[in-house]
C-alpha cells in the first residue's frame, strides 16, 4: 500500500539550525529539503505538520510549506484546508470546566503554584506560550513523573505534563549545565499520536497509508498510529529506554534526516 500522507514535526525535525528549512545542523546551506518537499508535493502526497505550535502559527507554516493541514499543540488542535477549518480536542478535561484549557489553567493560578512547588525548575515559556488554546507551554528542567504526581495530589489527575524535547543551548542552560526542555501542560488522552488518529479518521485514511517524522520524546507517541516512524539523528537519544517496532533512526540530523524519511515515503 502506497504512502498517502506524511505527518511531520516541525521544530528540530523539518526545520533545524536557527529554525531554517535550508540549513544543515552545521549551518551550511542546503537545497536537499526543498527538493524533497518539491517531489513530495509533485507526487500528490499530503503533508501535515505536527507540532507544539499554535493554530495561528501552523496555519501560516502550512501555507509556506504547502501542507494541507496540521496537528497543533501536541495533538490538541487539528486543522485542515490550510488551517481554514479546525477542531479543538478536550481529551479528559472535565465538562464542568468551560472554555479552553489555557484559560482554565491561567485562571486557576496553576502556573504560579507549579513554579512555587518546583522552585527554579519551571516557568512559562514566555512569550511562546501566548496564543495557545488547549495547552500551556513551560520551560525548564523537571521530572515529568514528579510533576504529574503533584498534579494528581492537587486534585487534577486529568492533567498531563508532556516533555517536548530539549531547547537549543542558545536558549539557556540549567545551573548544572544541562539543556532546558520545553513542556506542555494539557489534558490527559491527548498526544500527537491521538491527534494523528483523529486526522486520519477524518480523511478516511488508515495508518498503513501514513508515516511520521520527529525528533523528541513526544514525537514517539506518533509511532503506533502510522506505518513507519522516523526519528532524525538529533533525536536518537530519546530511544534509550526502548523503541517502537516501526522505528527508523535517520542518519542525518534535522532537515537531512527529514529528507531520508520523505524519500522513503516516495519510494514505498
Amino acid at each position: 500500500m502506497s504512502i498517502k500522507i506524511v505527518y511531520s514535526d516541525l521544530d528540530g525535525t523539518m526545520v533545524g539550525a536557527r529554525g531554517c528549512f535550508l540549513r544543515r545542523a552545521d549551518l551550511a546551506p542546503t537545497l536537499e529539503p526543498a527538493a524533497a518537499l518539491h517531489d513530495l508535493l509533485a507526487a500528490d502526497v499530503t503533508l501535515v505538520l505536527v507540532s507544539g505550535r499554535t493554530r495561528l502559527q501552523l496555519s501560516e507554516a502550512a501555507r509556506i510549506f504547502g501542507a494541507d493541514g496540521f496537528v497543533g499543540e501536541l495533538g490538541a488542535v487539528i486543522g485542515w484546508k490550510y488551517g481554514i477549518e479546525h477542531e479543538i480536542l478536550r481529551g479528559a478535561m472535565p465538562p464542568e470546566f468551560g472554555g479552553n484549557l489555557y484559560d482554565v489553567v491561567m485562571e486557576m493560578g496553576l502556573v504560579e503554584e507549579i513554579a512555587d512547588a518546583f522552585p527554579g525548575q519551571l516557568a512559562l515559556y514566555d512569550p511562546w506560550h501566548l496564543g495557545h488554546e488547549a495547552d500551556v507551554m513551560l520551560r525548564g528542567r523537571a521530572d515529568v513523573a514528579e510533576v504529574e504526581k503533584w498534579l494528581a495530589d492537587r486534585g487534577l489527575p486529568w492533567l498531563r505534563f508532556h516533555d517536548n524535547g530539549r531547547l537549543p543551548a542558545a536558549a539557556g542552560l540549567t545551573p548544572d549545565g544541562h539543556q532546558l526542555h520545553v513542556y506542555h501542560l494539557m489534558a490527559d488522552g491527548i498526544t500527537k499520536g491521538t491527534g494523528i488518529a483523529a486526522d486520519l479518521a477524518r480523511r478516511g485514511l488508515t495508518p498503513d497509508q501514513a508515516i511520521a517524522i520527529g525528533d523528541s520524546r513526544s514525537d514517539l507517541e506518533m509511532a503506533p498510529f502510522v506505518r513507519q516512524f522516523f526519528l532524525t539523528a538529533n533525536g536518537a537519544h530519546v530511544v534509550e529506554d526502548g523503541s517502537p517496532d516501526n522505528l527508523t533512526v535517520c542518519q542525518g540530523e534535522n532537515g537531512l534526516g527529514w529528507v531520508e524519511a520523505v524519500r522513503w515515503a516516495l519510494d514505498a
